[in-house]
């Protein structure tokens, strides 16, 4: 079987994306709560999130910057004051999950377009999504600037203070390539378009 090659230069940033979030399959979803100084909450799903280590415990969500080199709101806040709580997804999270990637004024929160309860932090001031099986409550330890422009990287390292999960957890959902999802639980694929 020959591969086919593409440097990644040649084409635009937003044909890399695509390419990229096809190749590297599945993604676990971090859907982050922030509040800004101002005190308006935020919520948005990233599936651009790993583990980091486990001495200290850390986690990397990559808040790329918009389609026309802007700060997204999660990241804006994240710099601000410093904490976020990354929930992880159900299936029967994942509507309102999607809702919640709308883009929206800043002075507008992404909870009032779900059904999602809030749910008050152990140590930090964002709020955990209540339905959520696991919530890793984290403070910030350094954001890595990578590229300049449309979607270039910003990768924001957390340090986990605090993790709360069920035992009996409902099955996480994972990001596909374009509108695709992974029940990780059956093993079945389903699309959520954006909203």
């Amino acid at each position: 079987m020959a591969h086919q090659s593409i440097e990644l230069k040649s084409i635009s940033p937003l044909d890399g994306y695509k390419l990229l979030t096809n190749l590297v399959v599945p993604r676990p979803i971090a859907l982050v709560s922030t509040i800004g100084a101002d005190g308006v909450p935020n919520l948005a799903p990233f599936s651009f999130f790993m583990l980091g280590g486990s001495n200290p415990a850390s986690l990397m969500i990559s808040p790329t910057l918009t389609g026309k080199g802007l700060m997204k709101d999660t990241l804006r806040n994240i710099r601000e004051t410093g904490e976020f709580v990354v929930n992880l997804v159900t299936r029967e999270m994942a509507d309102d999950m999607n809702q919640t990637s709308r883009s929206l004024p800043a002075n507008e929160s992404e909870w009032s377009w779900t059904k999602f309860a809030a749910l008050p932090s152990s140590m930090i001031a964002p709020e955990r999504v209540s339905v959520s099986p696991v919530h890793l409550e984290c403070q910030l330890f350094e954001v890595v600037e990578h590229g300049q422009g449309p979607n270039a990287a910003r990768y924001v390292i957390g340090e986990v203070l605090i993790v709360h999960f069920e035992e009996a957890g409902g099955g996480l959902i994972a990001r596909l390539g374009g509108p695709g999802y992974l029940d990780l639980s059956t093993v079945e694929s389903f699309e959520l378009p954006r909203p």
